[in-house]
């Protein structure tokens, strides 16, 4: 009778715990989604910001954040997945090793605005790529590889053993078993690494503060070596640098920062969940 009790107290608390955090959560939602949703229309989504901010669109933002993430994806995403397939399958188990993975973890837990000073040292001074989309992709994207490497490694890591055993059994090579065997059964694992790291680099300021934001650039970037306005950018300078800004503007660029991040979301769990559904394990 104990153990039933102490078992049914334990669900409670779980339970307990898990709408504590879901809770506030999904008001910060929902509150948002109310106080923000005014504001959008056809022009706030395609016009050009105008009299000081005050008034038009977040058009040169959005598509600001889209290239930026998209940047870091093509250089940290290849990056990172090859980095956790050699920790994973080549690297031998020993003190380098170990090393180099205790590095990755800590190199996750540093705040943003130290690679938003790393990258204006490198890439924006040393480089000389100046302040543009190319050195903020660049910063975001050393950013996210520890993110990405490591979920990556622990979803390769987590494939039976026995796959690579029958695999090279048959006759196939190490590097045929990895790509035809390990990573698309790895694959869910990796796109959550990939989309954690996008996700954070889709919503940062402070590292494209230094490397590539514009305070007000009402037009579209024509190269790789250009500023552009971003979603977080925009949302903190309308907050706190503008003033008499309506309050539905503010609102409005942060549902429409909270859509983009949560679409990301979206897309990555249909492809996740269409993954898991082949998986053979």
């Amino acid at each position: 009778m104990n153990r039933h009790l102490s078992q049914r107290l334990g669900f409670s608390l779980l339970t307990l715990i898990a709408i504590i955090t879901v809770v506030p959560i999904i008001s910060v939602i929902v509150y948002i989604f109310l106080q923000g949703s005014p504001a959008i229309s056809r022009e706030f989504l395609l016009a050009v910001p105008r009299s000081g901010m005050r008034e038009g669109g977040i058009f040169p933002a959005i598509i600001g954040t889209f290239y930026l993430t998209i940047g870091t994806a093509i250089f940290s995403v290849p990056l990172g997945i090859a980095a956790a397939i050699y920790l994973s399958e080549y690297a031998p188990d020993n003190a380098w090793t170990r090393i180099i993975r205790l590095a990755i973890i800590n190199l996750a837990g540093i705040p943003s605005v130290v690679y938003g000073l790393f990258g204006l040292g490198l890439f924006v001074l040393f480089l000389k790529f100046g302040t543009s989309i190319l050195a903020a992709s660049l910063t975001l994207s050393i950013m996210t590889l520890p993110v990405i490497i490591s979920t990556s490694e622990e979803a390769l890591r987590a494939v039976p053993q026995s796959f690579r055993t029958v695999s090279v059994s048959l006759g196939a090579t190490r590097w045929q078993t990895i790509r035809r065997i390990v990573l698309p059964q790895g694959l869910p694992g990796i796109l959550t690494g990939v989309i954690l790291g996008l996700e954070r680099a889709a919503g940062e300021t402070a590292p494209i503060l230094f490397t590539g934001a514009a305070f007000f650039l009402p037009r579209l970037p024509g190269s790789i070596f250009d500023a552009t306005m971003a979603l977080p950018y925009h949302l903190f300078v309308i907050s706190t640098q503008v003033p008499e800004m309506p309050i539905q503007i503010q609102y409005g660029t942060a549902l429409v920062l909270l859509i983009f991040v949560l679409g990301m979301n979206l897309i990555a769990t249909v492809i996740r969940s269409r993954a898991r559904a082949r998986r053979q394990w």
